[in-house]
């Protein structure tokens, strides 16, 4: 063939891979699922490694320092150039085009500016970029920036290969994990990541894996992301694609943005179960329990909701790019409520919102069409941030920091106030050991607050944590030299419950705990019960306390320390809100089903539940449930491999401690084989 022909049949496939980009959606099409049965994905790419890295990898989070975001020009491109328009304020955006002039045109034509673009000329057959873009790992925590690809879960192998076409543009090392026995399947909007080597999924990961044990596909996460530890949480029952960033997201390392349905609406309860799954067993990096921020999920237009067949609406569906957040919105009534609730939890950040509803019918929003990339030279810090401290005396409170960069630190400083209205005063941080730096500052009065915040410089950039310093920054309470050195006390309401957990670094002659706590709109502090202390310990102690009937609304709870000789002293308060349950049985999942379903019920109260399975008769052909359950949300379930297809029936029947029946009801569910 002459080099001109080769030349036309690019041209060729290239025009169509485009127009062919503009139906696809997030999810796989019809033609994609039956493409799937024979798809081979393609091999890997001649530049590209196929090993993990030679050297201990760390994932960025997205909130850590961008260079760029990539974003694939095609559909809705009215919302990417809102996208566009925002981000180039912060940093550079990549463009993925097959026309740059095109693409310039249509940005020019609504007033945004050509700044900060870089467009990559390359063959895509989809916007979702978040999906099949490439992931941001640095060696050695800050030393060689590297990207790490996943094999993509569509049958586009166009958008597979992004990530070498990226890589080859900016002249990245590129590890990809598709040959065995690393090859894994992956997408980018099912994976959250915190910088510290914690990484959150969906079970989509090992449903797709199938060929691979849960551990061998944490190992995989460990080689090439750096992960010490990877939480799964299962998959839910109506969000279509599984994929977590359409209901929960990273705000910071101990801070879970998670979305909220009115109680027992679509994917509700399997939400409120993976965040039990969440809190019941993993603290953040720093030993505490995770905060949790709740934000709605709003119905669609006709005031529908996913398990009624409306839209995924979802504001979790974010992206952070360096110093703005760009939220999708939808309808003012939903979306004032949402911003508000990212600007309180994200202070100096610039949150704006992009009207996704066009968008949002194909299964994804901000989040998925974006992908961040790093800088070369990061600049990191981690800092545990202690809610009390007591002072060392002669020097003040201590105060660490683990900062490291790739260029030379030409300054460390933190800067603390008492009176953020009166300005900051700031002193400079000396090494410890390794990376670790700390340094002191004065004494202050008992029950003092002091707000501080960290500023780390090389000759290319400063970098602050928080992040948006010093419009955000951390807060401790100064205390007195006292027998028992608290570090951290939290609280979270589960299951209409609240768990209470709280850490001491140190305790002297420490009799006991007792905990207190005050209901919305009373000044009176009641006893709740009491926790032993452990005497005189010089490690850390972990204790946990649950108050079992705390009320509804928001109920403050504070701890009170008793020495052996009786002297006591008061903690600072936290706040809980709880939410009232009600009796409910909702629609089994999936359903029709085979060979197995789960079935979703809330109890209001403890009490004997019977759970029986009928066929269209009246025939019993199965009880999941007979005994005694405690209140809050339950998943059971049910297996029918014996049974034949057809019309069921389930009833959850609801008694008192007492017997009286209190709850009853019936719902139809379909056997299909």
């Amino acid at each position: 063939m002459t080099k001109t022909f080769l030349s036309l049949v690019t041209i060729i496939i290239f025009f169509f891979s485009s127009i062919y980009s503009q139906d696809l959606p997030k999810g796989l099409t019809k033609a994609e699922v039956e493409l799937m049965k024979s798809y081979v994905s393609p091999s890997a790419s001649p530049e590209a490694f196929t090993t993990p890295p030679p050297f201990p990898v760390r994932t960025m989070a997205e909130w850590e320092h961008l260079s760029g975001i990539i974003i694939t020009w095609t559909s809705y491109q009215s919302i990417l150039r809102q996208i566009v328009d925002f981000a180039q304020e912060e940093c550079l955006v990549y463009l993925v085009c097959s026309d740059s002039n095109s693409v310039k045109t249509y940005l020019t034509q609504g007033g945004v500016p050509l700044n900060n673009l870089k467009f990559i000329i390359t063959p895509f057959n989809s916007i979702w970029v978040r999906d099949y873009g490439p992931w941001t790992v640095y060696g050695n925590d800050v030393d060689s920036m590297v990207l790490v690809d996943w094999v993509y879960n569509r049958p586009r192998p166009s958008d597979d290969a992004l990530s070498q076409a990226f890589a080859n543009t900016m002249n990245y090392p590129l590890y990809q994990t598709i040959n065995e026995p690393t090859r894994l399947v992956a997408t980018g909007g099912n994976f959250m990541v915190d910088g510290l080597g914690t990484g959150f999924s969906s079970h989509l990961v090992t449903n797709e894996n199938t060929n691979k044990t849960e551990a061998q596909i944490n190992q995989i996460m460990s080689d090439y992301m750096g992960l010490d530890r990877y939480i799964k949480m299962a998959v839910l029952p109506y969000d279509g694609i599984h994929h977590i960033d359409m209901h929960m997201k990273l705000l910071d390392e101990e801070t879970l943005l998670v979305g909220q349905y009115p109680s027992g609406v679509s994917d509700g309860p399997q939400i409120e179960l993976n965040l039990q799954y969440i809190l019941n067993n993993f603290l953040t990096p720093y030993g505490r329990p995770y905060k949790v921020v709740r934000i709605p999920m709003p119905p669609d237009g006709s005031n529908q909701y996913p398990s009624q067949g409306g839209d995924y609406r979802t504001f979790t569906n974010s992206v952070f790019v360096n110093k703005t957040v760009i939220v999708p919105t939808y309808d003012l009534r939903y979306d004032s409520t949402a911003l508000r609730i990212y600007r309180e939890s994200l202070p100096g950040y610039n949150v704006v919102g992009i009207n996704s509803n066009a968008i949002i019918p194909a299964s994804g929003a901000i989040h998925c069409i974006t992908k961040e990339i790093g800088v070369t030279d990061p600049v990191f810090i981690a800092h545990d941030p202690l809610q009390f401290r007591r002072s060392n005396p002669g020097t003040g409170y201590t105060i660490k920091a683990f900062v490291k960069s790739k260029r030379p630190l030409t300054s460390v400083n933190l800067f603390y106030s008492t009176n953020i209205g009166g300005g900051w005063q700031s002193v400079p941080l000396s090494s410890m050991s390794g990376d670790t730096m700390s340094c002191n500052i004065p004494e202050f009065a008992v029950g003092t607050k002091v707000y501080y915040y960290f500023a780390a410089t090389t000759a290319a950039r400063t970098i602050t944590k928080p992040e948006t310093a010093p419009a955000s920054y951390y807060v401790f309470t100064s205390d007195e030299p006292l027998p028992v050195e608290l570090i951290s006390f939290d609280g979270y309401s589960q299951n209409g419950e609240v768990v209470l957990k709280w850490v001491t670094a140190t305790e002297l002659n420490n009799r006991e705990f007792i905990v207190e706590k005050k209901i919305e709109g009373s000044e009176v502090w009641m006893v709740t019960g009491s926790i032993p202390g452990k005497g005189t310990i010089l490690t850390r102690s972990e204790y946990s306390f649950i108050d079992k009937n705390p009320g509804a609304g928001v109920v403050s709870y504070r701890l009170k320390q008793v020495d052996f000789d009786g002297t006591s002293t008061l903690s600072s308060s936290v706040d809980v809100t709880i939410g009232a349950f009600e009796y409910c049985l909702y629609q089994n999942y999936p359903n029709p089903y085979n060979p197995s379903t789960n079935i979703f019920f809330d109890l209001k109260e403890d009490g004997m539940v019977n759970l029986v399975v009928y066929n269209s008769i009246g025939e019993k052909v199965g009880e999941p449930v007979n005994g005694f359950m405690n209140k809050g949300i339950h998943k059971v379930r049910f297996e029918a491999m014996d049974l034949p297809a057809g019309v069921y029936f389930y009833r959850l029947s609801v008694a008192g401690l007492n017997g009286v029946q209190t709850f009853s009801q019936t719902k139809k569910m379909i056997l299909a084989k």
